[in-house]
């Protein structure tokens, strides 16, 4: 009787929800920290920030550099219930006077990043499954666009200045992560592919 020999099959390992879960809320940080360190400066020093300390008591920084992070999603930052202009809408990002439009690179390139990672550990040559790993990311950075734009709200004076919420959540939480994080497992599942061993 002649043996049987079976070649392995590669198996398609799905990286756990948790791993995906931190990694789309590691991007989220890496993007805030990275906008913080580029617009830090001018935010501190602005006359806005000066504006909300005399009236608050405190800085804003954290929070302004917040609006712009959002800004950078496409997201604009709303402004309720201002002395005579009532309420308004304005983005820090690109314009005359706004911080460069590079920023619009820092959260496309933290998710296409992190799905690529999310793509490599899953190991699938399919285009089809390299997405979806990376569409792990998509609750972690959800999460934290939602919970960063409620941190980021400044009310003083009767007034209240955020990020839009619905468009935090949807654009920024939801879309982004599925074009760039899905983007990046694709490109993870190209790369694998061409690293993988023709076989005869």
């Amino acid at each position: 009787m002649a043996a049987r020999s079976s070649a392995p099959t590669a198996q398609s390992s799905h990286p756990s929800p948790i791993i995906g879960f931190v990694t789309g809320a590691l991007a989220w940080i890496v993007g805030y920290i990275l906008t913080y360190l580029v617009v830090a400066p001018d935010v501190r020093d602005s006359g806005l920030n000066r504006l909300i300390e005399a009236l608050d008591g405190e800085p804003a920084t954290f929070e302004l550099v917040g609006w712009v992070f959002f800004n950078a999603h496409f997201v604009e930052t709303v402004f309720q219930g201002l002395p005579v202009l009532g309420s308004r809408t304005a983005s820090y990002v690109g314009g005359e006077n706004g911080f460069t439009v590079l920023l619009y690179l820092v959260p496309a390139g933290t998710l296409l990043i992190g799905g690529f990672l999310l793509g490599m550990a899953n190991g699938d040559t399919d285009v089809s499954g390299g997405g979806l790993s990376g569409l792990m990311a998509l609750p972690g950075y959800a999460l934290a666009a939602a919970v960063t734009a409620i941190a980021v709200e400044v009310t003083t004076a009767g007034a209240t200045a955020g990020p839009d919420f619905l468009a935090a959540l949807i654009l920024a939480g939801i879309a982004y992560p599925i074009v760039f994080a899905g983007l990046g497992g694709v490109l993870a599942a190209v790369a694998s592919r061409g690293r993988s061993p023709s076989r005869s």
